[in-house]
């Protein structure tokens, strides 16, 4: 396996405690506590309609400019607030404000640094907008890690679409028998990346699917080095 794939978000960079701490940061500032229950309403709400809309997303059914203004549009509304100037003013002070945080799951780059060490060449591919998961990247301290970073709006289709981790390939100069694909979707990551000939670990830190799932499922990053030989056993 010389080419190792991470997804980012959820698998490296720890999306849910970023998202929920920039989301309080704009509770507060906009005074949104005035109108709403509580705080936890508020992000209850949003995260639910917010999952709904990637999906949508996911499958070409929304663009990312709709995506981030209705996610924000539709929770005020549950709270019976219809104020489409609000929710563009909070879009844009979320992606002005989520980014920046910076925090990572535990292990991330001790398992990065044993990767490297091991001579393993590290790429990511995210289903995330390019110049916010740029943002992360660096301000996470991780960005140097990696060699290819491949974002697949710039493919024009989404995980598990076999063109993007074709394009990824590609970029990586990497055989798709000889390269892993890290995720924590197992559709998405996962089944995608197997169907294109890549090997897949599901990365699951809060066990949201069960056991046996897949063959090579863990819940922490620093299992990963010491699978790599065994998952190179089965494809030999």
């Amino acid at each position: 396996m010389k080419h190792i794939f991470f997804d980012l978000d959820r698998t490296l960079w720890d999306f849910d405690t970023n998202s929920k701490a920039a989301l309080e940061l704009i509770f507060e500032k906009n005074n949104l506590g005035d109108d709403m229950r509580s705080f936890q309403s508020f992000y209850t709400t949003y995260k639910k309609i917010n999952g709904k809309l990637w999906s949508m997303y996911g499958k070409g059914n929304l663009t990312k400019d709709v995506l981030r203004v209705k996610r924000f549009e539709d929770t005020l509304k549950s709270f019976q607030i219809n104020n489409r100037e609000l929710a563009e003013k909070l879009a844009e002070e979320y992606i002005h404000t989520s980014p920046y945080q910076t925090n990572i799951f535990p292990g991330t780059i001790e398992t990065l640094k044993e990767l490297k060490a091991n001579n393993h060449e590290l790429h990511i591919i995210t289903n995330g907008f390019k110049e916010i998961q740029a943002i992360k990247l660096k301000n996470s301290g991780i960005r140097d890690y990696f060699d290819i970073i491949v974002c697949s709006e710039e493919v024009g289709k989404n995980k598990p679409a076999p063109e993007v981790f074709q394009y990824a390939t590609n970029l990586a100069k990497a055989n798709p028998s000889d390269s892993l694909m890290i995720g924590d979707d197992y559709l998405v990551d996962i089944v995608g990346a197997e169907r294109f000939g890549m090997k897949g670990i599901l990365f699951d830190p809060h066990q949201s699917y069960r056991d046996g799932t897949h063959d090579w499922h863990i819940n922490s990053l620093d299992k990963i080095p010491g699978m790599i030989p065994w998952i190179k056993k089965t494809t030999l």
